[in-house]
């Protein structure tokens, strides 16, 4: 009963925010994790997250919220622009009269997928090479910055493979990420499963290890082109948004 209450004050939280997204870092993939799986050509995503500051950096103490731009301008090719508010308070600023969300950390994240599923053979996965926040102009311009700006840096290669069981479906995703970050560290495989069930083709349940922590979501497909996520880090923290995409073609 605990969980049920849990799930409906999730799904509750997802619609009142206007601020909260389906992506939880504004690019394709699992929760947290990357997958090799890609979108549509020229399909364009819009979506903002609350995030739990569970989930975010350590510069991060407090909870906060994401908004971001994607598009696959290619079928091979993804590039997203992300944004994550920050406080006055935690800039330093409030002795200048400023409170509250006044600033926010600004990223490219650029996808590029080397194989396509099934492409040689059919049981060939999917692979993808991808990296977030790769470069921060503070310190002179820096590539994979230790520390600094580049808060959400990382640089991983994904696979994915979907498997066939009975009517359903099944996704396995492995990926190894890494990066130079003191205090917000990625050096390891991270890994999930994704179900769709055939009774819900809207619906996607996922199940995650980002190289750091587990993590149990869902997403759900609305009037077409509107996607709920909803999300548990360790079971327990909350995150989640709504992402609307489209397709210019």
């Amino acid at each position: 009963m605990r969980m049920k209450r849990i799930i409906v004050t999730c799904l509750f939280l997802c619609c009142a925010f206007v601020l909260s997204a389906q992506l939880t870092y504004g690019t394709t993939g699992l929760l947290h994790a990357p997958s090799a799986e890609m979108q549509k050509d020229k399909t364009v995503m819009l979506g903002a997250n609350f995030m739990n500051k569970e989930i975010t950096p350590p510069t991060w103490y407090y909870h906060t919220y994401n908004y971001y731009l994607n598009v696959t301008i290619f079928p091979f090719l993804e590039v997203a622009y992300t944004c994550t508010l920050f406080k006055a308070e935690a800039l330093g600023l409030k002795p200048y009269g400023y409170s509250g969300f006044t600033n926010q950390d600004r990223y490219f994240s650029v996808r590029l997928r080397a194989l396509k599923e099934g492409q040689f053979w059919k049981y060939m996965p999917a692979v993808v090479l991808g990296t977030s926040d790769p470069f921060t102009s503070s310190g002179g311009g820096v590539i994979g910055s230790s520390s600094g700006n580049g808060y959400f840096s990382r640089f991983y290669i994904a696979a994915s493979k979907h498997l066939p069981i009975g009517s359903e479906e099944i996704g396995i995703h492995l990926s190894y990420l890494y990066n130079e970050r003191k205090e917000y560290k990625l050096n390891g495989i991270a890994a999930g499963i994704t179900y769709n069930p055939s009774f819900a083709p809207d619906l996607r349940v996922i199940a995650e290890y980002d190289s750091k922590d587990f993590a149990l979501g869902a997403t759900y497909l609305l009037f077409n082109h509107l996607h709920l996520q909803v999300e548990l880090q360790r079971m327990q923290y909350f995150t989640g948004g709504l992402m609307f995409k489209f397709n210019l073609k």
